[in-house]
C-alpha cells in the first residue's frame, strides 16, 4: 500500500490535533500492540536536529483510529512556513518492529501567529 498524501495547515501557537482511522479491506483495523510515529522537518533531508515529532493518543486503537498531535507550546517554537512530514505506524517496539507501514505524508504549511 502507498502511503496518502495528505497535506496539513497548523497555526503557530495553536494546539493541533488530526484523527486518522486505519483501514484494511475496508474495515477499521484494529492497532491493538501497534505503536505509531511522525516526524517533520525543514526540508526531507534536514538532520535529527531539524525535526518536530508529534504525540500520538491511541486511546481508541481499537477502532483503528490514530489521533496525531502537536501542543500549541511546540506549534509556537516553529517558524512560520513549509515543513515535510510522515506519518507511520509498527508492529512491536520502537527500534525492534516486526513491521512499518507508511500511512501518510505531505506538507505541513505553519501559518505565521500575529498575537503572541
Amino acid at each position: 500500500m502507498t502511503a496518502a498524501k495528505y497535506d496539513l495547515e497548523i497555526d503557530q501557537g495553536s494546539s493541533f490535533s488530526t484523527a486518522v482511522t486505519v483501514r484494511e479491506s475496508g474495515n477499521p483495523k484494529n492497532l491493538n500492540g501497534f505503536g505509531a510515529r511522525a516526524s517533520m522537518r525543514p526540508s526531507i533531508d534536514s538532520p535529527d536536529s531539524q525535526k518536530t515529532d508529534f504525540t500520538f493518543d491511541l486511546t481508541s486503537a481499537s477502532s483503528g483510529v490514530v489521533i496525531m498531535k502537536l501542543s500549541h507550546t511546540v506549534s509556537s517554537a516553529l517558524t512560520a512556513g513549509v515543513y515535510f512530514y510522515d506519518l507511520e505506524i509498527f508492529e512491536g517496539d520502537a527500534g525492534s518492529e516486526t513491521s512499518v507501514t507508511r500511512l501518510m505524508q505531505g506538507k505541513v504549511t505553519i501559518n505565521p501567529e500575529v498575537t503572541r
